[in-house]
């Protein structure tokens, strides 16, 4: 049997930050780790199994003396925050009563959701509950993704697909996917799409480059913004 491990645990510590942010005595630990779950499954429950469908792409948590702040990462900020902040402000009481803790919300926009494994596999698996074709909706996400700017995805399907008696793994691949490179950033995402025939779930990797290739780009791109554009090359000869 294969020997499988999670792409973001298997980075956690080395090129990616934890989602949960905080330290607890030995005493509280244990409160503070089932209180976080209960945090992750309400959002979970709310942005991405009620209408409509807000798509809550990651949850990270962290923690102060006097308060938990919660970060949500969604591509549609708008229908987490409501008509003047009303949705947000229920979603906090909602988290406030559940964990009896002050708890603030913080919204983060995800600007481009071709390259964001996680929404890719939320989009797949509401497509699947539609009784959209899993081929064409799988090579559809494929190619956007690539379009968008990707290196690489892989899409695994697996459950009784189209209904069939029998459940089967259904895999569409386009570009590389360098899974053991630590260095190089890919994205993992996994949603469940519950039908009338059965639950069907849904893997994406997606391979958004090099980690220090990225962050070679956000420096210059930032000496560039604060240089001016930096220095212009001296001109050779002319009669000025």
């Amino acid at each position: 049997m294969g020997q499988k491990v999670h792409p973001t645990g298997f980075r956690i510590g080395v090129t990616e930050d934890w989602r949960s942010r905080w330290y607890a005595p030995k005493a509280a630990y244990a409160e503070f780790l089932i209180e976080d779950h209960k945090i992750r499954r309400l959002i979970e429950q709310r942005l991405n199994r009620t209408a409509p469908y807000a798509g809550c792409a990651g949850v990270e948590i962290e923690r102060t003396r006097n308060e938990v702040k919660v970060l949500i990462a969604t591509a549609r900020p708008g229908m987490v925050i409501g008509p003047k902040g009303a949705e947000v402000d229920k979603l906090r009481e909602a988290l406030e009563e559940l964990i009896d803790r002050k708890v603030s919300v913080n919204i983060k926009e995800i600007k481009n959701p071709d390259l964001d494994a996680q929404l890719i596999a939320l989009d797949i698996s509401e497509q699947l509950k539609k009784r959209g074709s899993f081929r064409r909706v799988m090579k559809m996400h494929c190619d956007a993704s690539m379009a968008a700017g990707a290196l690489g995805i892989k899409i695994i399907c697996k459950g009784r697909l189209g209904g069939a008696e029998m459940s089967r793994m259904e895999t569409q691949k386009q570009g590389s996917i360098p899974l053991q490179t630590l260095q190089a950033n890919v994205n993992y995402g996994f949603a469940q799409s519950f039908t009338t025939y059965g639950a069907l779930g849904v893997r994406v990797w997606l391979y958004r480059g090099n980690y220090r290739d990225q962050a070679h780009e956000e420096q210059m791109a930032a000496a560039g913004e604060g240089g001016g554009g930096g220095r212009r090359p001296r001109g050779h000869g002319g009669g000025e």
